[in-house]
């Protein structure tokens, strides 16, 4: 089996994410405490056609859900404990800073660190960038919440 596809297959068993909303393509290291991921938007995204025609970016909104899907699943391995039954919900964001406009086709890396849990609340900080060059950086916190 191809890294890509082991990479997705895991992708897919951590959160309950799919097309056309799963925003993670590939996980490139991953410990207990940080994770790194990337996504490349094609620029076919239907969203495209109205951010912004003839200059299309990327919505910031969604860079920080594709960081956040990425931080759902660094949070995978620590639900086990939690019950099988049980995703990542967002609680709040704070300290949202856009740094960077990111075009269709460029490679976004998203770094997400745990920075403390407390029972079943769970806190990351979160950083996307393209080439080197912060596009976003934020913190957020998440509760264990059973599946819908």
């Amino acid at each position: 089996m191809s890294r890509d596809s082991t990479t997705r297959a895991e992708i897919l068993q951590a959160i309950p994410h799919r097309d056309p909303f799963l925003l993670v393509d590939e996980i490139v290291e991953r410990t207990d405490a940080r994770i790194v991921c990337t996504k490349t938007f094609t620029g076919q995204e239907d969203f495209f056609a109205g951010h912004y025609p003839g200059a299309p970016l990327v919505p910031g909104v969604l860079l920080c859900e594709a960081a956040m899907q990425a931080g759902a699943i660094l949070l995978s391995g620590h639900l086990a404990d939690v019950g099988d039954d049980c995703v990542p919900v967002a609680t709040r964001m704070n300290d949202v800073r856009f740094k960077r406009m990111v075009l269709p086709g460029e490679l976004i890396r998203m770094e997400v660190d745990l920075t403390e849990r407390l029972a079943n609340a769970f806190f990351l900080r979160a950083k996307s960038t393209v080439d080197g060059k912060t596009a976003v950086r934020f913190e957020f916190a998440c509760t264990a919440a059973p599946k819908p």
